[in-house]
């Protein structure tokens, strides 16, 4: 949620950052080379929040990537886990019948 906050005020920000170049372009138009290196000095930073975003896009996207792993590997010992205590409970179902069978059989000899 935390990530996916600040991609869209990083998105947000793009936005706003294009709005606001247009709207010195529009203000270039009518004032001319005034607004020129207030204009360069936005691109600029258009670019590095633009870079900003990619870098986090990509965090975004290997955090979900381990995400998965560690899903898929909890669910994959879980998994182990359960098989482990079936065969845990058959075993000790076979050993109980096994002492079973050996009283009678103890039981049916002589002294």
């Amino acid at each position: 949620l935390w990530i996916s906050l600040e991609e869209h005020q990083d998105a947000l920000e793009l936005i706003m950052s294009k709005y606001r170049k247009q709207m010195l372009q529009i203000m270039q138009g009518r004032k001319g080379e005034d607004a020129e290196p207030v204009l360069k000095v936005h691109q600029a930073n258009s670019v590095e929040i633009e870079s900003h975003i990619d870098r986090i896009c990509e965090m975004g996207e290997v955090m979900r990537k381990a995400i998965q792993v560690d899903d898929d590997q909890f669910f994959k010992v879980r998994e182990k886990l359960a098989q482990l205590e079936l065969e845990n409970k058959e075993l000790r179902e076979l050993l109980s019948i096994s002492k079973e069978s050996f009283e009678v059989g103890r039981e049916d000899l002589p002294d």
